[in-house]
């Protein structure tokens, strides 16, 4: 059965079609004539055809080697372009990045870095999913997301979790509610005035719960809302106030309407940062965008 021809015998064969020379084409290959004789002499065998005519003086393509050689060129070429894109793909710049994130951070954290990225990287296609943190680790976990941007996990199952940053809780309310309230707001706040949740098991519901055990507050919430643009609209019509982390503030849709005030001690915060499972190693174009977001962050916290 006759073999198949390797690429490196095509490639020595297409560029002595090319030079008319074994000594040149030996030279330019690295190669002993004699070593090159014989990588032409076996690809004649295999192929079962003659592809050159020679003497001492001159070298020219059989009829079968003129048929073969656009058939060499177009496989040499396809496979150059081929490990063009590979090594593209292996360099960070081509491929697809899906990234999950909360939804302050999808919509006030990442855009700004997509498009620098994009800038540096036109040819990684970025997918970016905003959900809340246990669908986040849930979907890292299934490997629908490569990373995140969110809150730690609740119990180290495996994710690894690199801070970015510090979300400190204030108190949101009206703007004629506010000027009779000047920071920073103690705590008791919440037990004079109706209380605006976020839906319960959201990252910020947690949040809000544990200040409010932090301070020995029994709040019953009014209301309990899915969406912060819901939790805005509530306050701005003077229904209540709210606890939010300041990263969430643009999502409230009502920015003219409402102000917000620092607590008094203890300072409630929540981190947020990029969450990622510990033994999954990033594809190239992963490894870039995260590397992105990092100095983004690092950025941020010089300045």
């Amino acid at each position: 059965m006759p073999r198949t021809p390797s690429l490196s015998s095509l490639r020595l064969f297409l560029q002595v079609a090319q030079t008319c020379s074994f000594s040149e084409t030996a030279r330019l290959a690295n190669l002993s004539q004699p070593a090159l004789s014989r990588t032409i002499k076996l690809l004649e065998e295999d192929l079962g055809v003659r592809l050159f005519d020679r003497n001492s003086r001159n070298v020219a393509l059989t009829a079968a080697g003129a048929a073969l050689m656009p058939t060499v060129e177009r496989l040499a070429g396809d496979f150059d372009l081929a490990f063009q894109a590979l090594r593209q793909t292996f360099a960070g710049q081509r491929g697809r990045v899906i990234v999950g994130a909360l939804p302050s951070a999808a919509a006030h954290v990442l855009p700004a870095i997509i498009a620098g990225f994009r800038q540096s990287h036109p040819h990684v296609e970025i997918i970016l999913r905003d959900n809340l943190s246990g669908a986040l680790y849930q979907q890292m976990i299934d490997r629908m997301i490569d990373f995140a941007i969110t809150t730690p996990p609740d119990i180290d199952n495996g994710f690894r979790f690199d801070p970015l940053m510090d979300d400190e809780c204030v108190l949101v309310c009206r703007h004629e509610d506010a000027a009779a309230m000047p920071a920073p707001v103690a705590w008791s706040v919440f037990g004079d005035h109706p209380f605006i949740a976020m839906a319960p098991r959201s990252s910020v519901r947690l949040l809000t719960d544990t200040a409010f055990a932090k301070t020995d507050l029994a709040v019953r919430p009014l209301y309990e809302c899915a969406q912060l643009a819901t939790v805005g609209g509530l306050v701005s019509a003077g229904l209540g106030i709210t606890l939010l982390p300041k990263s969430t503030l643009p999502l409230l849709g009502v920015a003219g309407d409402v102000a917000w005030r620092t607590m008094a001690p203890p300072r409630i915060s929540r981190a947020i940062g990029v969450a990622r499972l510990d033994k999954r190693t990033p594809s190239p174009a992963a490894a870039a965008f995260l590397e992105a977001v990092m100095a983004h962050a690092a950025n941020d916290a010089r300045s």
